[in-house]
């Protein structure tokens, strides 16, 4: 099953990073240079405009201090309602 860019599960996962990334105060800037990346690479996915793989979501999660297993699990609690 494939999912689009544009789906509900993955915009609440886009919402999740990007509100756990402004309740730690921190600029798409700072949190890019934290990751090693441009800060257009945050920008794109908090825009929607691409895709994180499953390696750079665990990054992004630690740098914003969230389980990453516990963001996925409740993702799938939210999608079965």
């Amino acid at each position: 099953m494939s999912q689009s860019i544009s789906s509900k599960t993955y915009k609440h996962f886009r919402e999740g990073l990007k509100a756990r990334r402004l309740e730690l105060n921190l600029s798409q800037a700072a949190l890019a240079k934290k990751l090693g990346q441009p800060q257009q690479f945050v920008s794109r996915y908090e825009l929607g405009e691409r895709r994180l793989d499953v390696g750079e979501f665990i990054e992004i999660a630690l740098q914003l201090k969230i389980d990453p297993v516990r963001m996925i699990r409740e993702l799938l609690a939210q999608r079965k309602k």
